[in-house]
């Protein structure tokens, strides 16, 4: 049995990594479809491979996909915010150091997740039924706090009402994986046109980048230590959301805001599996797989997934670091604007065949968007109101 788990953690891992590096196949497609064999082909397997090979496909994913969101502007549904710090330091020659910072990140809330996991879930199956209704006004609070740390209030609040009102009309569209065109939209394509605009070019990349001292992550944790809890056990709330808060708390610089979405976003997922032990509730497709495939979670369970956290994601980190520098030894070679040409039309043909002509739609509604909030000239984050918005309205409605 010792070696079929390790080949389903080394399974994971693989696949992860190809979900990973490739944008739209998401692991929650490869977890439904994963459901589907265990119950027909595969029925006569153990559940606990599965779950060993979805923790290890959903931990990988969530390290590996930093690479197409900062190097192309390809943003997955929770790597939206790495474009903006990561792009731009992409451009000064930084590009390595950007997927780095992300990797330092999931690393630590890695060891932080093992540590604080049963205490979290202690915690959480006390309060739980209590907190959800102070979401929207902590949301609130940080929409304001957003704003006023501005120098330009007016434009901020015109960026984040525009995009509030932008998610709030695509989320509530019939269509399929509206978080696809509208976050590509604003988040990815939209830089990419101003990139071509600019002509700018992508110098040599330092492929040689320090260790960052614990000492110096203490800032961007704190932040996401504070917020990730919030946003991993509650409906509606994601990795996106967790960035913002947990950033409005430690107030980190472009270059450690990325340390503290690589944090984030690995421990929103680890969470969710907490989430699962503790009030039988999914808040990621991984934890709802793994729900579908065993229902009832025990205690043993939960050890087995921290476990395979942990391999998953120490092997993770050197694959990030490996893998950036093989893709920025390409990358320099090749001519950066048909590069974001190319990258535009993969997303239009991504979106087309997973939305249809309605995501085209809000695909180019939300470039457009996109486009003339950078133009106002404040902090992009405040883009983010296409999420903070609806899921204030849908918690207060």
């Amino acid at each position: 049995m010792f070696v079929e788990l390790i080949l389903a953690l080394l399974a994971g891992i693989i696949i992860g990594t190809l979900t990973g590096l490739f944008p739209g196949i998401h692991i929650n497609l490869v977890g439904a479809f994963l459901v589907t064999l265990s119950s027909s082909v595969l029925i006569h397997l153990p559940p606990v491979y599965f779950v060993v090979f979805i923790t290890a496909l959903a931990i990988t994913h969530t390290f590996v996909d930093f690479i197409p969101s900062i190097f192309l502007g390809c943003p997955d549904t929770d790597t939206e915010l790495s474009v903006l710090p990561g792009h731009e330091m992409l451009k000064k020659g930084e590009g390595y150091e950007a997927t780095m910072r992300t990797a330092y990140g999931g690393i630590s809330s890695i060891f932080l997740l093992i540590i604080l996991a049963f205490p979290l879930s202690y915690i959480l199956s006390k309060i739980y039924f209590h907190i959800q209704t102070a979401i929207p006004f902590i949301l609130i609070g940080i929409c304001i706090i957003m704003v006023l740390s501005e120098k330009k209030k007016i434009s901020a609040l015109i960026v984040l009402a525009l995009t509030g009102i932008l998610g709030t009309c695509v989320l509530n569209l019939n269509l399929k994986e509206p978080l696809l065109p509208l976050l590509s939209g604003l988040f990815g394509s939209s830089m990419l046109f101003i990139s071509i605009n600019q002509n700018t070019k992508i110098p040599p990349q330092n492929l040689i980048f320090k260790k960052i001292k614990i000492k110096n992550l203490m800032k961007p944790l704190s932040g996401a230590l504070i917020a990730s809890p919030l946003c991993g056990f509650l409906p509606g709330l994601g990795g996106g959301q967790a960035a913002v808060i947990g950033n409005q708390i430690s107030k980190t610089n472009e270059k450690d805001f990325l340390i503290l979405l690589g944090a984030v976003n690995v421990f929103v997922m680890g969470l969710s599996f907490v989430s699962l032990y503790s009030i039988s509730r999914t808040r990621t497709g991984a934890a709802a797989s793994i729900q579908a495939l065993i229902g009832t979670m025990d205690y043993k369970i939960l050890i087995l997934i921290l476990i395979v956290c942990l391999f998953s994601g120490i092997i993770s980190f050197f694959l990030v670091k490996i893998l950036s520098i093989k893709f920025l030894k390409i990358f320099v070679k090749i001519n950066y604007k048909k590069l974001s040409i190319a990258t535009i039309i993969f997303l239009f043909i991504l979106i087309l065949l997973i939305s249809g002509f309605l995501g085209i739609f809000v695909f180019i509604a939300s470039t457009l968007t996109g486009i003339y909030c950078i133009s106002l000239n404040v902090k992009k984050t405040q883009m983010m109101g296409c999420l903070l918005i609806p899921t204030i309205i849908l918690y207060l409605f």
